[in-house]
């Protein structure tokens, strides 16, 4: 798309699993707009990244594990030999130990609440050191989060502490880089069905609480966070900065909900 809203844009991608996450779905919505694209992959994630950059020609794919600096620092030099300057980076990166999410948050072992922030949230940071000297006219940062970095979520636990921390890492990463003509916001998608999703238990009663008490009266699709991501690395949103944009179809605004027959 020759004039659309990220027309002349080249931006990086950190964290695609597979066609079902939603790092993949900005990546569909950015070339859209007309984004030049490249993509990180863990070892093990090559094939099936690669795979999926072939739907994108011209797709640049370099190998990039966020929680070692120097490989962040390798990648970034390459996109800079590469492109020479980027216009935006999404962060769709988070981890958290399959155990941690099932056991009581009071049981998490200093190791794992320490890794989970790392890749969670610290990569944040790491990234951000190596791409801003990229972005010589100012670019755009968005960060994946969840409505558990505010209010207790069943099963989220310690991933909703990284969350919390991503998105406070995201208004001081704002206030650093704002002289600089960098924006760095978060979005906060209600909750989808993605492989990170899929270690959370009761993911099923989850969807289905969010579908029937939300204003929207439906669940939020990967296709909606990519659309509000796009808005937000694109010159629309050229004075939001620091803040965590809520894609959830209204969730997050309501209290107390009463549905059926209980409204009557």
């Amino acid at each position: 798309m020759a004039d659309g809203l990220l027309a002349g844009k080249r931006g990086v991608i950190l964290g695609i699993a597979n066609d079902k996450s939603i790092a993949w779905a900005c990546a569909q919505e950015c070339a859209a707009q007309g984004a030049e694209l490249a993509f990180n992959y863990l070892g093990p994630l090559e094939k099936r990244v690669r795979g999926l950059a072939e739907q994108i020609p011209g797709t640049e794919v370099l190998e990039c594990d966020v929680t070692k600096d120097e490989e962040i620092a390798s990648f970034f030099a390459a996109i800079k030999e590469k492109w020479g300057t980027i216009d935006f980076v999404i962060h769709s990166v988070a981890f958290a130990e399959r155990d941690d999410l099932k056991n009581p948050f009071v049981q998490t072992p200093r190791k794992n609440f320490a890794l989970a922030l790392d890749v969670s949230a610290y990569s944040l940071v790491g990234v951000c050191r190596e791409a801003a000297p990229l972005m010589t006219q100012g670019g755009s940062v968005v960060a994946m989060t969840y409505y558990g970095a505010e209010k207790v979520l069943p099963n989220y636990n310690v991933m909703g502490v990284a969350k919390a921390a991503l998105e406070a890492s995201c208004r001081y990463l704002a206030n650093d880089l704002g002289p600089d003509g960098i924006r760095v916001n978060c979005v906060s998608a209600g909750p989808l069905r993605t492989l990170s999703a899929s270690a959370i238990a009761g993911m099923r009663k989850m969807l289905k609480a969010n579908a029937d008490s939300a204003p929207l009266r439906r669940n939020t699709t990967v296709e909606d966070v990519a659309k509000s991501t796009v808005y937000l690395l694109s010159d629309m949103s050229s004075g939001v900065t620091g803040e965590t944009h809520h894609v959830d179809c209204g969730y997050n605004v309501m209290g107390l909900t009463l549905t059926g027959e209980e409204t009557e």
